[in-house]
C-alpha cells in the first residue's frame, strides 16, 4: 500500500497480521500471501485512517514471529500512546527487568515485525535522540512529527 512513509507491505498469515516491510515493490514480494483477505483490507483501512490522523489505537490481529522475550517486549511497546515517547529503560522496567537490560529491549523493539502497529517508532534514546529504527530515522521523524511529538531538528527550529 501507498503511504506518506513509502510503499508498504502488509504480510498475512493464517487470518493474523505478521509481518509489515517498508520501501515494498509495487507489487509485493512473492513469496508473501497478498490480495483481499478480509485482514489485509482492514490493516489497509486501520493503516489509512492512522496517516489521515483519525484513527489512534490499531485493532487487528497480530501473530508476530519471535521469542518468548521479544514477544513480551511488543506487548509492552503495544500499550506506549499515540503521541508520546518512552525509552528502553522505561520499557525494561515495566517488564520488571534491570535498568541494564535495555539493551535487550533495543533488540527486541528493532526486530519487531509489525513497525507502526506495534509503534516501535515511540522508543527514543535516554536523553530524547532519535535512536535506530528498522526503516530509518527520517522515516521514525517523520510518524513522530505525525503523532504531534517534536523531533531533534524541531527543536533546533524552536530555538
Amino acid at each position: 500500500m501507498a503511504s506518506p512513509i513509502g510503499r508498504l507491505e502488509l504480510v498475512e498469515r493464517g487470518g493474523a497480521l505478521v509481518a509489515i516491510h517498508f520501501d515494498a515493490p509495487p507489487d509485493g514480494s512473492p513469496e508473501n500471501e497478498r490480495g483481499g483477505s478480509p485482514v489485509l483490507v482492514e490493516a489497509r483501512r486501520q493503516l489509512a485512517d492512522y496517516f489521515a490522523g483519525t484513527l489512534r489505537v490499531f485493532d487487528l490481529p497480530l501473530r508476530p514471529a519471535g521469542t518468548e522475550f521479544q514477544r513480551r517486549v511488543w506487548e509492552v511497546l503495544a500499550t506506549v500512546p499515540w503521541g508520546t515517547t518512552t525509552t528502553y529503560g522505561v520499557l525494561a522496567a515495566r517488564l520488571g527487568m534491570p535498568p541494564g537490560a535495555s539493551r535487550a529491549v533495543g533488540a527486541a523493539n528493532g526486530a519487531n515485525p509489525v513497525p507502526i502497529v506495534v509503534p516501535c517508532h515511540r522508543v527514543i534514546g535516554t536523553d530524547g535522540t532519535l535512536t535506530g529504527y528498522a526503516g530509518g530515522l527520517e522515516r521514525k521523524a517523520q510518524l513522530l512529527r505525525h503523532e504531534g511529538v517534536p523531533t531533534e531538528a524541531d527543536q533546533d527550529v524552536l530555538f
